[in-house]
């Protein structure tokens, strides 16, 4: 099933963006390395959604490091068209969270890509992973349950596991 913008309305909105120029590449679309950008700009707003905010950060001396990403490329982006990025949380352990990110074309009304992550929580102490702390643990679980009501399956790639 090939997901559509309506399929993914319920979705909380992370990030929203235009497409500049300086983000094209000699083909004439966005370069793969400003997708990146985008979800990086999104899970920074989702993990401040979640309660690791820079606040968190700094008290905890605590945060989060990608472990995995998979990136599927589906319709293309060009300068000054208008995007979003949504999130679908997928499932968690003690220390790590998977989740799915989908950049919306809003001027073409498609989903351009989606990018399926594997994060951890960190004790920056130590700069190794640790327990996710329960009340981000419980808004993450608050939202997978959420996520698990919709008629659609996240598009994973099969090898990414928390």
């Amino acid at each position: 099933m090939r997901l559509t913008p309506t399929d993914l309305a319920t979705l909380p909105v992370l990030h929203r963006a235009v497409i500049p120029e300086d983000y094209l590449d000699r083909m004439g679309h966005m370069n793969v390395t400003w997708y990146t950008h985008l979800f990086s700009e999104a899970t920074g707003a989702f993990f401040r959604d979640l309660g690791l905010d820079g606040d968190y950060m700094k008290r905890q001396q605590a945060g989060s490091f990608a472990l995995e990403a998979h990136i599927r490329y589906l319709s293309e982006c060009l300068v000054g068209d208008h995007v979003h990025v949504r999130v679908r949380a997928v499932s968690r352990t003690a220390k790590r969270f998977h989740y799915v990110q989908f950049l919306v074309n809003d001027d073409k009304d498609v989903l351009s890509a989606s990018c399926e992550f594997v994060g951890a929580h960190i004790d920056m102490k130590v700069r190794r992973m640790s327990p996710i702390p329960d009340q981000i643990a419980a808004v993450f679980d608050q939202m997978v349950e959420q996520h698990e009501q919709l008629d659609w399956q996240p598009p994973l790639c099969g090898s990414m596991h928390p």
